[in-house]
């Protein structure tokens, strides 16, 4: 997955899944960060669904979060300002490890 840091932040690709079960961060799909969201894609529901749940996970606020590219389809360009490019790998590691399951 291709992070490009500069400027006091970093710049990425990210693929949506909106109207999923869940809001999820689910790992590397086709070069972007794959994003679940419950969110449908309409009236902005789900742009506004995706920088909530990245600026959550990143743990800046959501006026740092921006889509600069994409608006109206599933894979977007986003801008975090305020985080470095390890931070964001750290949600794709975090992402790629196995769920523990509850022992019945």
């Amino acid at each position: 997955m291709e992070i490009a840091a500069g400027d006091g932040g970093v710049s990425f690709y990210v693929q949506v899944q909106p109207r999923a079960s869940r809001d999820a961060i689910e790992g590397e799909y086709s070069d972007a960060l794959k994003i679940r969201l419950t969110a449908p894609p309409v009236d902005d529901r789900a742009n506004e669904a995706l920088v909530r749940l990245l600026a959550e996970r990143l743990n800046v606020p959501r006026a740092a979060v921006r889509i600069v590219a994409g608006e109206k389809s599933r894979r977007k360009r986003v801008v975090v300002t305020g985080v470095k490019r390890e931070r964001v790998l750290a949600l794709l590691s975090a992402a790629k490890r196995p769920t523990k399951k509850a022992k019945d």
